[in-house]
C-alpha cells in the first residue's frame, strides 16, 4: 500500500511505523507477543520517499489474509483508522496477483460498451438530464431530444432519485420509452442510465424496475450508497453496464486514480465519471490524465473501463478533450447543451458530429 504523508523529515519514520501498526494490529509493537502475529500480520514499512517539501510517499506491506475477501473489510484495512489523520492520504495499492479479480470487476468495460452502442473505434458521447425539479414528461422530452441528436448514453442527473416531482419508476418508464422511440426514428441506439440511490433494499427494488423496463445502463455513486452495497448490486446481476458517479468520493483522502480508476473498477463499474480540468472543478490536467490511464491500464486482469470526463464541458472543447484522452473516452456534456432550449436536438447533433470528427482514425493520426 502507498500512502502520502505530510510530516517533518525528522518525524516521518515514526509516523510511517505508526501507520503500519494502525492498519494492521492497532496496538503498540510491544503488545504483539505471538510470534505468528509478529511475523505474518504486523504491517511493515517498506520504503519512505520524498515527494516534495514536507511530503513523503510511504510504502507499507499489509497481510492480504487480514482483508478477508470482503469489500468493507478490505477498505477498512486499506484506510480505516488512518483516514482519521488529516496528514495521511491513501495513494495506491499493489495487491497480490488475483486479489482484485475475486471481486469480479467490470462485466462490460470499454469493449462491451462499444458493442452495445455500435461504436467500435470513436469516442463515445453522453449527456445528462437536468435540472431536477422538472416533472417526468419534461425529463422524458429532454431524454428523447438527446437520443434524437445521436447521444450514446443519456444519464439521469445524479440528484434525481425518487422525489415527488419525478418518481423513480414513472421516470424510468418514460425515459426508456423515449430512447426506444428515438431508436425507431433514427436507427441509432441510445442507452438510458437512470440514477440508482438509496438503501440496499431500495437499490434492489430499483434494479428490478430497470430489468422490467428493459433499461440498458445504470448510474450509481459508490461512495453515496456504500461500496459494499455497490458491489453487491453489480454482483447480484443487475445485468447492464454501470456508470459510476464520483459524488461524495472527495470526502475521503483517497487518491482519485486509485479510487475511481481502480477501486470502483474492481467493484464492477464499467465507466467512471470524473471532473475534467478547466470546468466547474479545480482538478489539474495531470490528475485527469492519471485517472484515465488508471481506468484503462492493465491491472489485476480486470477489463479496462471507460473514463468519462465531465463537469462544465462544452462542444467547443471537444477537439481538445479527444486530443488529450484519445479515442477510448466518453465525453459527458449536460448544461452547455441544455442552454440551447428549443434548439437542443440541433446542438446535440453538433456535439455528436464534433466527437465523430475529432475521433476519426485519420484525425487521430494527425493528432498523434
Amino acid at each position: 500500500m502507498k500512502y502520502r504523508v505530510r510530516a517533518r523529515p525528522k518525524e516521518v519514520e515514526a509516523i510511517a511505523a505508526a501507520l503500519a501498526l494502525e492498519q494492521s494490529v492497532e496496538v503498540p509493537l510491544a503488545a504483539v507477543r505471538e510470534p505468528f502475529v509478529r511475523e505474518n500480520i504486523v504491517g511493515r514499512v517498506e520504503s519512505i520517499e520524498t515527494a516534495g517539501e514536507g511530503r513523503f510517499e510511504v510504502a507499507v506491506r499489509l497481510a492480504a489474509v487480514t482483508f478477508g475477501g470482503d469489500v468493507a473489510q478490505s477498505v477498512n484495512m486499506l484506510f480505516g483508522n488512518s483516514s482519521l489523520h488529516d496528514h495521511v492520504e491513501l495513494a495506491d495499492v499493489e495487491p497480490p496477483e488475483g486479489w482484485a479479480a475475486r471481486f469480479g470487476g467490470p462485466r462490460f468495460g470499454i469493449e462491451g460498451l462499444r458493442r452495445l452502442v455500435g461504436a467500435p473505434e470513436r469516442p463515445l458521447t453522453s449527456a445528462a438530464i437536468k435540472p431536477q425539479g422538472l416533472p417526468v414528461e419534461k425529463l422524458a422530452a429532454i431524454c428523447h431530444a438527446f437520443a434524437l441528436g445521436g447521444i450514446d448514453v443519456v444519464k439521469d442527473d445524479h440528484g434525481l432519485a425518487d422525489q415527488p416531482y419525478s418518481p423513480f419508476a414513472e421516470r424510468v418508464r418514460a425515459c426508456q420509452r423515449a430512447v426506444e422511440r428515438a431508436r425507431r426514428e433514427t436507427g441509432r441506439r441510445t442507452l438510458y442510465a437512470p440514477s440508482l440511490v438509496g438503501s440496499p433494499k431500495a437499490l434492489a427494488t430499483q434494479a428490478r424496475i430497470l430489468r422490467d423496463e428493459g433499461v440498458g445502463m445504470a448510474l450509481v455513486a459508490p461512495a453515496l450508497v456504500g461500496m459494499p452495497a455497490f458491489h453487491e448490486l453489480v454482483a447480484d446481476g443487475i445485468g447492464v453496464p454501470v456508470l459510476a458517479h464520483p459524488a461524495y468520493s472527495g470526502a475521503a483522502r483517497v487518491a482519485p486514480p486509485f479510487l475511481l480508476g481502480k477501486l470502483f473498477r474492481m467493484l464492477g463499474a464499467d465507466a467512471v465519471i470524473f471532473p475534467h480540468h478547466g470546468g466547474r472543478f479545480a482538478w489539474p490536467k495531470a490528475l485527469c490524465g492519471e485517472v484515465a490511464r488508471a481506468s484503462r491500464a492493465d491491472w489485476q486482469g480486470l477489463r479496462p473501463v471507460m473514463p468519462v470526463p465531465a463537469g462544465g464541458m462544452s462542444v467547443e472543447r471537444v477537439p481538445e478533450m479527444v486530443r488529450f484522452y484519445g479515442p477510448d473516452v466518453m465525453l459527458l456534456i449536460g448544461g452547455s447543451l441544455l442552454v440551447a432550449g428549443d434548439a437542443l436536438v440541433a446542438r446535440t447533433r453538433e456535439f455528436v458530429a464534433a466527437v465523430e470528427a475529432a475521433g476519426a482514425p485519420e484525425r487521430q493520426r494527425e493528432l498523434a
